[in-house]
C-alpha cells in the first residue's frame, strides 16, 4: 500500500523532479510535489512524496530526515491526513451579525 510522507524546510529551489531524484534511492516514488504560492509562483518550503510501500517510505524517513537536500535540512515524517474545516474558506462563519439587529439603523 502506498504511504504519503511530508517533508518540511524544502529549499526553495527545490522542484517536483529533484525532490523524486532524493527519494527514488530508497524505491519507487509514485509522486512527488512540491506545494508552490499561488500569488508568487514560488514554493512554500514543503512538499509531499508517495512511496509505492510502507517499507520504501519507512526507509526514506530513516535516510532524508534531518539530511540536507538541495542545501536545506529538512523534515520528512508520515504525513496526516487532511483535516476537513467544513468547506473552503469560510469555515461557515456566518453573515453580518444577528437577525435582532439587521433593520435596526
Amino acid at each position: 500500500m502506498a504511504k504519503k510522507l511530508y517533508f518540511g524546510g524544502l529549499s526553495y529551489d527545490t522542484t517536483d523532479d529533484s525532490l523524486k531524484a532524493a527519494c527514488d534511492q530508497f524505491g519507487t516514488v509514485t509522486s512527488a510535489k512540491v506545494i508552490m504560492d499561488r500569488e508568487t509562483g514560488r514554493s512554500r518550503g514543503f512538499g509531499f512524496v508517495e512511496m509505492s510501500s510502507d517499507e520504501e517510505a519507512q526507509a526514506v524517513v530513516e535516510g532524508l530526515d534531518s539530511k540536507n537536500v538541495d542545501g536545506r535540512t529538512v523534515r520528512v515524517s508520515e504525513a496526516r491526513p487532511q483535516e476537513n474545516n467544513g468547506g473552503g474558506g469560510g469555515g461557515g462563519r456566518g453573515g453580518f451579525g444577528g437577525g435582532d439587529r439587521r433593520n435596526s439603523w
